[in-house]
């Protein structure tokens, strides 16, 4: 795979979130649709491509654990051991109770988000840079198969979106969705997705 991404990529993609736009851009999981995790108005459209109603949430990523303390009242300590015993692992999504500072229809109905610390190189510097959680779902319409290589991507999403991302276009490495674990306000685990 390649880990190597030109900066004018980069900076094109940065350019687009940064003025609200949507981008199709490789994650450390499937290929995603993105904005800006604090604009609503970009959030609405992300769930206008996908043809998805906004009561399902959808989840964020960003570049380090450390961050997290900015996008919730308190990040549980079942969190931290979770990701602790998960660095290098398999991508994993943790749903956290009460968080704030983000779109608030990104949002699940119970104020919870899903956050994805993501160490993939390109995905990693857009969150870096942007200095602000991205939004990362998967690029498909709603209840249509996840695209997992570019290839896979439809034509009407490419064409929907303000910028198409150049890195890994030409990775055919079949990237699997991540796991998803819920922590609720006791701190009690659910496990979504294995």
């Amino acid at each position: 795979m390649e880990n190597r991404y030109e900066r004018e990529d980069l900076q094109n993609a940065l350019r687009v979130l940064r003025e609200g736009g949507v981008i199709l851009y490789p994650t450390d999981t499937v290929w995603g649709i993105g904005c800006d995790a604090t604009n609503a108005q970009a959030v609405a459209r992300v769930y206008g491509i996908k043809r998805r109603v906004d009561s399902k949430a959808m989840l964020v990523l960003l570049d380090g654990a450390g961050k997290l303390q900015g996008y919730m009242d308190k990040v549980p300590e079942t969190a931290w051991m979770l990701l602790e015993a998960n660095e290098g692992q398999r991508p994993m999504t943790i749903i956290y109770p009460h968080a704030r500072n983000l779109a608030p229809n990104l949002l699940a109905e119970d104020g919870s988000v899903g956050i994805r610390i993501t160490s993939e190189p390109f995905s990693k510097a857009l969150c870096e840079q942007l200095r602000r959680p991205i939004v990362s779902t998967s690029a498909n319409i709603s209840g249509e198969p996840a695209a997992k290589t570019y290839s896979e991507i439809s034509p009407e999403l490419l064409q929907a979106v303000d910028y198409v991302c150049e890195f890994r276009r030409n990775d055919t490495t079949k990237h699997q969705p991540s796991s998803i674990i819920k922590i609720d306000e006791k701190e009690r685990i659910t496990i979504i997705r294995p």
